[in-house]
């Protein structure tokens, strides 16, 4: 997702056991996860490829993920406990400061607390899956562009919004803000192909 391996490079099964040292078995399940996150393409007898990062594909995700977030933020905002409900206006003021400071390093860790949060206050396991899979390729895409088109300070403040609105409980605002981001994010990737 950090792209400490870059997109269509080859890895193998061996090499990485070496690096890490571990095992194959693990290095292949772990391998194998990844392929069905969409993050490595597994080719019979040519090997493993870090899938490359492709604007089309991340547009497509993206129409998935305003259906599957909107639903998400219904969800906390109708069902999450009071105690998940105090992490979410703690999280909003986490993206206030990651974006009045233009943080991305802190934007980022606490997008990925926001991610998990939403998805566990959500308390439907079934959108919480089907999530988990969308967050790893929508990071990563991130990280492959976020400082040439992305508008840090401002997405931080859109999650904020989202996560405000989960803590008070109020469905159609988290439904309204998580569609406000999705418009954002939907934005950036479309400029990327300007660059």
């Amino acid at each position: 997702m950090t792209l400490k391996v870059a997109p269509g490079a080859a890895v193998s099964e061996q090499e990485l056991a070496q690096q890490l040292g571990i095992g194959r078995t693990p290095i292949r399940e772990a391998l194998q996860r990844l392929a069905r996150e969409g993050l490595v393409s597994i080719l019979p007898r040519r090997g493993i490829l870090v899938s490359p990062i492709d604007v089309k594909r991340q547009l497509r995700l993206l129409e998935v993920r305003r259906e599957l977030e909107r639903l998400i933020a219904r969800s906390a905002a109708r069902r999450a406990t009071d105690e998940e409900r105090r992490e979410f206006e703690a999280i909003a003021h986490r993206f206030m400061e990651s974006a009045r400071v233009n943080d991305d390093v802190a934007f980022m860790r606490t997008d990925r607390e926001f991610n998990e949060l939403c998805s566990e206050a959500s308390h439907n396991e079934f959108a919480a899956g089907a999530m988990s899979l969308m967050h790893s390729l929508s990071r990563r895409f991130w990280y492959h562009h976020y400082k040439q088109a992305a508008d840090m300070p401002l997405t931080a403040k859109l999650h904020a919004n989202i996560a405000r609105a989960i803590a008070r409980g109020d469905e159609e605002a988290a439904a309204t803000a998580s569609g406000k981001l999705l418009d954002a994010i939907e934005k950036f990737t479309r400029d990327t192909t300007d660059m």
